[in-house]
């Protein structure tokens, strides 16, 4: 028997995950807002148009979001509304937990499956979206770093982001290329993995491998809809990115195009960094330091990237529990069957492996 049978791994990650989220909202977070209550004065000079505009920019990102998700999900996936409601329910979780992304894909999951799609088809419809997504931010982010730097110059971090976006690409295209032209070796490659997998069937993982090779061969036959998911992908990310310029016009300062969106994108790749939900630390230090370093004032940048984050990061984040609410009790229920049920929502978000 151990000396001390209550430490166990999963123990030690989730406390250095908390003790390295505490470092980061102390040194990265704490600092902004210090700068944010010092600059209340200029809230009086905002423009309230710009500061509606983009928070209705911020509901067309979700809304674009949930017409991605339309488009990769199969024919038998349940109309726009609920789709919207299950991508707010799945974003709260992201934005709470942190390296969400798994607790976020098992709500969906599951929230999906609970109207009779097929979970093979939910999965690989979530990791298509998922990864997709995550491919053309990229894309679109060299082509804003290759326009700006001649207006501000190479920084450090243009190159690091770069070379992180480059070599996730080329492991997605790789992932790609295994599955529509090689599904021999793909299969065999995941039976040696399944072999080291506790709890994992090597038939049935093999099964499901062979099922995404021919859903991604259906995809690939199907121009019309990758131009779609393509679309839907890139206006996300752009009225994202619009809604963050827009809270810097609230505050009367003009920012280039290219420069914002190159700020954006370097701030929208770090947040995957799984220490913090949502990115939380990084997204805001790295985009008011960007805005900074290209003539942006401090203040300004700190209050207009803070009031940004409200509506990208934290007001998703009730509206996400009501819609989950809206999909897990019947029309009419009371308010404690709503609380009741609202309690479940972190057993709803387990990440799959952990109720295999």
């Amino acid at each position: 028997m151990p000396r001390w049978p209550w430490i166990t791994q999963h123990r030690i990650r989730r406390g250095v995950l908390i003790f390295a989220a505490l470092l980061i909202l102390e040194y990265l977070v704490v600092p902004r807002l210090v700068v944010a209550s010092k600059s209340l004065s200029l809230l009086s000079h905002i423009n309230l148009i710009w500061l509606l505009g983009g928070v209705g920019l911020e509901g067309m990102a979700l809304f674009c979001y949930a017409l991605l998700s339309r488009t990769v999900l199969p024919r038998n996936a349940p109309n726009l509304n609920t789709i919207f409601r299950i991508d707010l329910a799945t974003t709260a979780v992201a934005h709470v937990v942190p390296g969400g992304t798994a607790g976020s894909a098992g709500l969906g999951y599951r929230l999906f499956t609970s109207y009779g799609m097929s979970g093979t088809e939910v999965g690989f419809a979530m990791a298509t979206q998922g990864m997709g997504s995550a491919v053309v931010l990229n894309m679109m982010l060299w082509v804003s770093l290759l326009i700006s730097i001649p207006l501000a110059g190479v920084h450090r971090i243009y190159i690091i982001v770069a070379l992180i976006g480059l070599l996730a690409i080329l492991a997605i295209s790789a992932l790609v290329y295994a599955f529509t032209h090689g599904e021999e070796r793909a299969a065999q490659f995941v039976r040696s993995i399944a072999r080291h997998i506790p709890r994992v069937d090597e038939k049935r993982f093999e099964a499901v491998v062979r099922h995404i090779g021919v859903l991604l061969r259906d995809l690939g036959k199907d121009p019309q809809q990758l131009k779609e998911a393509i679309l839907w992908a890139v206006l996300n990310w752009l009225f994202d990115a619009g809604s963050l310029m827009a809270f810097l016009a609230a505050f009367h300062q003009y920012v280039d195009p290219f420069e914002l969106f190159a700020a954006y994108g370097i701030a929208n790749v770090l947040a995957v960094i799984p220490v913090t939900p949502g990115g939380l630390g990084f997204v805001e230090a790295s985009s008011i330091g960007l805005l900074v370093s290209f003539g942006v004032q401090n203040k300004i940048a700190t209050l207009a990237v803070l009031g940004w984050r409200l509506v990208n990061f934290w007001l998703p984040i009730p509206l996400g529990a009501i819609c989950y609410i809206s999909l897990r009790v019947r029309r009419g229920a009371g308010f404690q069957e709503r609380r009741r049920v609202l309690s479940n929502m972190p057993t709803d978000a387990r990440p799959l492996e952990e109720a295999s």
